[in-house]
């Protein structure tokens, strides 16, 4: 009997830890932005952080904004959020990124479709290689999938219940897409997504018909907003805004080969808005600083933070194409560490400070 009330004293005062724990966790809480880069495979990377962040549970998420598979890891979080919190967000992603593994079992055409969205240029050796090289010569999306049939928009529509990610208020959430037609980019609030405006943000132009959305066509839009940072800044009551950033934003070698060449074009493409919009972001913040414009609405001093996926030995531009699972684990794992490693050396920065320029990387 005596060892029984131990046992059960000993529950009890674990389960106040926890309690206690958690309410402290609570009062350290703070508001932060995530802004998702797309990166083909490599965007299970962002699935890790996103893990971490979710379980550590110190951080409110107040706005997302996502590209291409970034935008794929935002309506994932957004979806678990609606229907059961953290710990079903954080199953959303886990079972979105298994099924898009060689090893999560999709269906042939479903599995080709994938393979083909985890891409900006096809390389050699990738799965869309053969593809993209010898059709692409000759025929265009259009030529050869004139039903415009669409496995990968079916896919995402299975994992997400749009409408209840429509209507979950508690989150700001945002998906670029360029407008074929002008260039310019799209951003497509929370109210507007559907299967369709995901599938839009991941559309490769060599590989997928331009997405019509009320008319007007668009392709990727890590061309014109990889990914937005603005709207956080205009909907969210966050004054700080986290990157996860998954292409690379200097190289320390000059390509050469036609595949470098291709691949370091695509980074510097892939990586000009979020450069363009870093910037001003900084200088909305001298000019308040100095001055010369008063905080508003649009417009106030925004603390950015970055992870960074570092270029580590096996992180090529080809293992973007990789769907093997045990690949597909290596980065969350990653993921998991550069977030782990960001709260742990910055949290007591946010809401302070900016500190884009230690970014932290994988």
């Amino acid at each position: 009997m005596l060892e029984g009330f131990r046992t059960g004293v000993a529950t009890l005062l674990g389960a106040r830890e926890q309690n206690a724990a958690r309410h402290a966790a609570a009062k350290r809480s703070k508001s932060i932005s995530l802004a998702l880069q797309g990166g083909g495979a490599h965007g299970a990377f962002t699935w890790g952080v996103l893990d971490h962040l979710l379980a550590d549970g110190r951080l409110h998420i107040d706005g997302i904004s996502g590209t291409s598979a970034g935008a794929v890891n935002a309506v994932m979080v957004a979806d678990g959020l609606a229907r059961g919190g953290r710990d079903e967000a954080r199953k959303r992603l886990a079972t979105f990124w298994r099924a898009a593994s060689l090893g999560g079992g999709l269906p042939g055409a479903q599995r080709a479709a994938f393979d083909r969205m985890l891409s900006f240029m096809p390389i050699t050796g990738a799965p869309v290689q053969a593809f993209v090289s010898n059709l692409s010569r000759y025929f265009s999306p259009y030529d050869i999938n004139p039903l415009n049939l669409n496995p990968l928009q079916d896919l995402i529509a299975r994992h997400v219940d749009f409408d209840a990610v429509r209507a979950f208020t508690d989150l700001e959430l945002f998906v670029s897409a360029t407008n074929v037609h002008t260039g310019a980019a799209r951003v497509f609030g929370r109210e507007e997504l559907n299967a369709a405006v995901v599938m839009a943000s991941a559309a490769i132009p060599l590989v997928f018909r331009a997405v019509e959305i009320d008319g007007v066509p668009y392709w990727d839009g890590g061309y014109s907003g990889n990914p937005p940072i603005l709207p956080l800044l205009r909907t969210t009551a966050s004054d700080d805004v986290l990157v996860v950033q998954i292409n690379p934003l200097e190289r320390h070698t000059t390509p050469s080969s036609p595949r470098d060449i291709v691949d370091r074009i695509n980074e510097i493409t892939f990586n000009a808005s979020l450069t363009s919009e870093l910037k001003m972001v900084a200088l909305i913040g001298e000019l308040i600083g100095e001055g010369w414009l008063k905080p508003g609405p649009d417009y106030r001093p925004i603390h950015m933070h970055r992870i960074v996926l570092g270029s580590g030995r096996k992180l090529t531009p080809a293992s973007r194409f990789s769907t093997d699972f045990d690949f597909c684990e290596t980065l969350p794992r990653a993921g998991r560490r550069a977030a782990r490693r960001c709260l742990d050396a910055q949290f007591d920065d946010i809401g302070v400070r900016g500190t884009i320029e230690q970014s932290v990387a994988a």
